[in-house]
């Protein structure tokens, strides 16, 4: 991270369970979504995966960079803790942006999701019980 991007912005704490991976993220989260994608059920365990997206150069690993497993390239990948299994995050976006799983972050964010996307896809013993707009894939596919 750099100093002079993140002055105003404060700074989260995120770890996996077994705190072998942590990691710094600045509270300047530009969306957040809860995505029902097949992937993302399965790297989760859960019926969804809520995350926050945030350009690369406003994250950093402090700790445990070497516990990591990542399934992907350098560019564009999920990062899970070696020992526990975590999923911590994904770089996506060629690489330019992270998506924290927001599970993982210690601190609470500003940003909250606000929206479901892939939907058309979703765990079919989940029911979504919130109002928040619904996507059958990304936004903007209705």
């Amino acid at each position: 991270m750099t100093g002079s991007e993140n002055s105003n912005a404060r700074i989260l704490v995120g770890e996996c369970y077994c705190r072998a991976v942590r990691y710094e993220v600045a509270d300047a989260f530009s969306y957040a979504m809860n995505c029902h994608c097949s992937n993302c059920r399965r790297t989760t365990g859960a019926a969804f995966k809520p995350f926050a997206g945030i350009e690369q150069s406003k994250f950093r690993i402090v700790g445990g960079e070497n516990q990591r497993t990542i399934y992907g390239d350098d560019t564009t990948h999920d990062a899970h803790c070696a020992r526990c299994g975590s999923l911590l995050y994904s770089r996506v976006r060629d690489g330019k942006w992270v998506h924290v799983a927001m599970g993982t972050l210690v601190d609470a964010p500003s940003i909250r999701p606000n929206a479901h996307i892939f939907v058309g896809s979703k765990a079919p013993w989940h029911e979504i019980t919130d109002n928040l707009p619904r996507y059958r894939g990304h936004i903007g596919n209705a």
